[in-house]
This record gives C-alpha cells, sequence and structure tokens, in this order.
C-alpha cells in the first residue's frame, strides 16, 4: 500500500461512520422510539435531534465528500485514473444521496417535528407520519453511505499505476 491508497483511508472510514450512524436509526432507533408511546417518542426524537448537532457529528457529516475529494485529487495526480475514478464517485455518492438529502428532506422533518408541542391530541398521528416518511428516507441514506462506502473501497484496493 503507498501514499495514495492510504489517503483513501479518511474518507472510507468517515463514509463507514456515516452508514453506521444512518443504519442505527433504521434498525434500532427508530424501532424502538415506534415501541413507545408517542408523545414519548417525539420528545425522545426532538431531544436527538438537537443533541446530534455538534462538532462531532458535523465534522464526520460534512468532512466526509471533502476528504473523497482530496483523496482523488491526489490518487488522479499519481496517475491512479481507476482508483480516482471510485473515490470521487463514493465521494459524489454520499454528496448527493446522503448530504443533499439530509438537507432537503430529513432536516426539514426534523425542523417542523421540534415545532411540535408532544402533548398535542393527535401525537400519535403525528409521530407515525414522521416515523413512516424519517425512516423511508433514512434508509435511502444508509443505502447510498454503504454504496459510497463501497465504492470507496473499490478505488483503495484498485492497482495503482
Amino acid at each position: 500500500m503507498n501514499i495514495a491508497q492510504l489517503l483513501t483511508l479518511p474518507p472510507l472510514l468517515l463514509v463507514g461512520l456515516m452508514a453506521g450512524f444512518f443504519y442505527a436509526f433504521s434498525v434500532g432507533v427508530m424501532p424502538g422510539l415506534d415501541r413507545i408511546a408517542p408523545n414519548a417518542a417525539i420528545e425522545a426524537m426532538q431531544g436527538i435531534n438537537e443533541a446530534v448537532q455538534n462538532p462531532v457529528f458535523f465534522i464526520t457529516f460534512f468532512l466526509t465528500p471533502i476528504a473523497a475529494a482530496i483523496s482523488a485529487l491526489v490518487l488522479w495526480r499519481s496517475g491512479s485514473t481507476a482508483a480516482a475514478f471510485w473515490v470521487a464517485g463514493g465521494g459524489l455518492t454520499y454528496l448527493l444521496g446522503a448530504l443533499l438529502l439530509t438537507a432537503q428532506v430529513n432536516v426539514p422533518m426534523n425542523n417542523a417535528l421540534a415545532l411540535v408541542d408532544s402533548t398535542v391530541s393527535n401525537a400519535e398521528t403525528i409521530w407515525h407520519e414522521y416515523s413512516r416518511r424519517w425512516t423511508f428516507w433514512n434508509g435511502v441514506r444508509t443505502a447510498v453511505s454503504t454504496f459510497a462506502m463501497l465504492m470507496i473501497g473499490v478505488g483503495m484496493l484498485t492497482p495503482l499505476r
């Protein structure tokens, strides 16, 4: 393994962390929240959405496509165009299918949920609609991030020129 290949480790690890983060919500957090009272689920998700707004999450979430772009550029400049293609493709896949999707779908849903008073009489309807839609789109983010991780991994394993 040379230095160009070693530079694929940061984007691979970052996208892996994000894929795992999204996966945990799909298979554990949301099903768990669906098992408790809707007003409690709303309050819990409001708390989670506040807590996730922290520097560690933001660095991981936003640095992933930047790390992939830097790695792809180094690979390309070293003459490893096939590896650069895979890493850049993984970064772009994550950028469009996870980061942009989050900004366009999940964050607006979270912002709307933040305004809900959990004691409202229709908490059950609000929670079930939110959970169903949010979990679907989170599943898309999970699949896209996992595919992006696979692409970056292929780039790391692609023979260099």
